[in-house]
């Protein structure tokens, strides 16, 4: 007896010690404690309650450890499955930082620089708003990576980053909706390079002395973003005025630099985590680097400009619309030399008057050019705001700035056109239907409910607040009157990310290019607002949208049947 008691009382202290130093070897001594306590016959009530208490925060305790070392075990699974890929990995790392050269490290240490300097502005925030009874703002929780301090930071890396942001800014399909709406905001922003570095280029492109080619180039730039800044100039030969868009030094180098790095944190994701392979997220890393260098390659942008107007010239539009003609001649990679156009912008409401009798056709012919590249244009022209799209001094719409275009495919254009007319005639059920079709994931979808969701969304749209500003100016014979259109950006942006998040909830995945012709879509409908506010722009005659805008467009997607000139 004295040896069972003995026994019993080591087991009723057992549980307490082992409870307070838990390890997977304890957890199986846990497992004997019922049979040794069961064995002792004589143990007291009280014993046998704390041992069965303690029995069960063991079990708990068991169960957390055993679930950490089960996570870590499949980690480490996975990554055993995968060491197969590894000296794929590892080849297309050292590739990767090759191409790369010295100036990735100076990038990193630019990037470092850039994070203090923005951790600096949050710990700044953080420390005027951490005493205060309202606590820490939403946008400050996550540090560096909110919304704000990721675009400032975005915006201090320059040029790579600045695209980056402008790429997200346009893919509500891809990021998050706080990230596209607050990356709205990044501005591409640059002070100018000094004319002797420009000069430099472009002797060094030309290969020929600048007097033989060009009478003169003004030295003061008509404009300066993060890639390229911009002067003008007049051809030698033909005396013609020209632009000339030139790569800004060391531009090249850091993209390739910036864009490998980004590749690499994709790539090392990927492989750590293979989940994040049906994000396509190396893909999307691919897809935003072969961009962002063809817009730094103006050959392909000489390649845009004249593909949309020969479009233009075999639609029989080049008496109403026109693109800058390209000097091929004294053009290269880094150096553009374009055709200047004088003309205003489509917001200029005075300066149009003085141009054209009647403003509302001019919107028509922009609208009817823009509409037929999407099904008759290598490319349509994926940026139309006010400043690159004019009525010119002869009264042709100008189409300039060819560095962001579009390209979409026939299914995706047969859906928008059918969204479109749907869209024009409140008819939510098709385009339901039509939306279905364009994010197509094999996932049945309840089109007559998400028709009432899309009803509460749109419906909305003629409450977005419109202000048409006008200023008046004294001249000796008259008053001068200009007006503009402004629309609160983020009420777009808000209808928009509402429509994405809604169609997401259907399983329904849009492909970029949508957001792309939405955005150009929300452009015209400004310029609608200003120039033609009686006009529905997808609903008159005097526009053609497409091909078939018929009702039996929307009974079969599939029989439509595109060809690109």
């Amino acid at each position: 007896m004295a040896a069972a008691a003995a026994r019993g009382a080591a087991a009723a202290r057992s549980p307490l010690v082992l409870h307070r130093h838990p390890h997977p070897a304890h957890h199986r001594r846990l497992r004997l404690l019922p049979l040794v306590a069961g064995g002792g016959g004589g143990s007291p009530p009280r014993v046998g309650r704390r041992i069965r208490a303690s029995r069960e925060k063991g079990r708990r305790v068991g169960i957390r450890v055993f679930a950490r070392y089960s996570q870590a075990q499949d980690f480490s699974t996975r990554l055993q499955d995968r060491a197969g890929e590894l000296p794929k990995l590892v080849e297309d790392l050292l590739q990767t930082s090759i191409s790369t050269g010295p100036r990735g490290a100076f990038r990193f240490a630019q990037g470092i620089q850039a994070v203090l300097g923005v951790g600096g502005e949050w710990l700044n925030d953080f420390s005027k708003t951490a005493n205060t009874s309202a606590g820490i703002p939403a946008q400050m929780q996550l540090g560096l990576l909110s919304p704000l301090y990721l675009r400032r930071l975005f915006e201090r890396m320059g040029a790579t980053y600045i695209k980056l942001g402008q790429f997200v800014a346009s893919a509500p399909t891809l990021f998050p909706a706080e990230y596209v709406e607050e990356f709205q905001n990044c501005f591409d922003r640059a002070p100018p390079v000094p004319y002797s570095e420009i000069e430099s280029i472009l002797r060094e492109e030309l290969q020929q002395p600048l007097d033989s080619v060009y009478e003169y180039i003004d030295p003061v730039p008509i404009a300066s973003a993060s890639i390229a800044q911009v002067h003008g100039a007049r051809l030698k030969s033909s005396q013609k005025d020209v632009v000339i868009k030139v790569l800004k030094p060391g531009i090249e180098d850091t993209l390739v630099a910036d864009l490998n790095f980004i590749y690499v944190v994709a790539r090392i994701l990927e492989f750590l985590n293979p989940e994040l392979q049906r994000t396509s997220l190396v893909g999307i890393v691919k897809d935003i680097k072969e961009s962002m260098l063809e817009e730094v390659d103006f050959r392909k942008e000489a390649m845009n400009i004249e593909a949309f107007q020969r479009y233009i010239d075999a639609m029989g539009f080049d008496r109403q619309a026109k693109a800058p003609f390209v000097y091929r001649h004294c053009s290269t990679k880094r150096v553009l030399t374009m055709e200047r156009l004088y003309g205003v912008p489509l917001t200029d409401l005075d300066s149009i008057r003085s141009l054209v009798p009647d403003p509302e056709l001019t919107l028509v012919t922009a609208l009817n050019v823009w509409f037929g590249s999407l099904i008759s244009c290598e490319s349509f022209h994926a940026d139309v705001h006010a400043g690159n799209l004019w009525l010119l001094r002869d009264g042709r719409v100008g189409f300039l700035d060819f560095g962001i275009v579009g390209r979409i495919s026939p299914r995706t254009w047969a859906a928008m056109e059918v969204f479109l007319a749907s869209f024009a005639t409140d008819d939510y059920n098709a385009m339901a239907s039509a939306l279905s079709e364009m994010g197509a994931t094999g996932n049945d979808i309840n089109v007559n409910e998400f028709a009432k969701d899309l009803e509460k969304i749109f419906s909305s749209i003629q409450d977005l607040d419109t202000e048409v500003i006008v200023a008046t100016a004294r001249t000796p014979d008259a008053t001068a009157v200009s007006a503009n259109v402004v629309v609160d950006e983020r009420q777009m942006n808000a209808l928009f990310l509402d429509l994405v998040r809604v169609s997401e909830s259907y399983g329904l995945k849009f492909p970029r290019e949508f957001a792309l012709l939405m955005k150009q879509l929300l452009y015209f409908d400004r310029y609608t607002r200003l120039l033609a506010p009686s006009m529905n722009m997808l609903r008159d005659e005097r526009i053609n949208i497409g091909m078939n805008r018929s009702a039996a467009a929307k009974e079969n997607l599939d029989e439509y049947n595109w060809t690109f000139s």
